[in-house]
């Protein structure tokens, strides 16, 4: 299983509204890098949701129910279907994983304009951990 990190504002299509519905086509990534990234997904896999912009903070896990398909007017892109797997016992701030040297890697801070990234095994026990979970 591989872990991931994907970014939302929470405004637009965040946390509650992806448990309301029960699942969600993950589309309209346009950056070919974090069009790879999906490409990379498997059934099973788990992501964090993060709300970017107004909180900026990992406020659940998401599992990925379907692989990629092609997405866009020409099929460029790609999309993932995800459903939600449990909501964190507490949002993990941008501030708090910027202060922990353990997650000075973390690919989303290295990335910081990529709205979606994987997360090594590691990264993701850490910041469960730092939720309370």
């Amino acid at each position: 299983m591989a872990y991931w990190l994907l970014r939302s504002e929470p405004d637009v299509y965040g946390w509650d509204h992806l448990v309301k519905d029960g699942g969600t086509e993950w589309d309209g990534v346009r950056n070919y890098t974090a069009r790879n990234f999906l490409k990379d997904m498997a059934v099973g896999d788990r992501a964090f949701f993060y709300h970017s912009n107004t909180e900026k903070a990992v406020v659940g896990i998401m599992e990925i129910t379907r692989a990629w398909k092609p997405d866009g007017e020409k099929g460029d892109w790609a999309s993932v279907a995800v459903k939600p797997a449990e909501k964190l016992p507490r949002p993990v701030t941008l501030a708090e994983i910027k202060a922990e040297p353990r997650l000075a890697q973390l690919e989303m801070l290295r990335q910081s304009r990529l709205s979606v990234t994987p997360v090594r095994d590691k990264e993701w026990k850490l910041i469960l951990e730092m939720a309370g979970a």
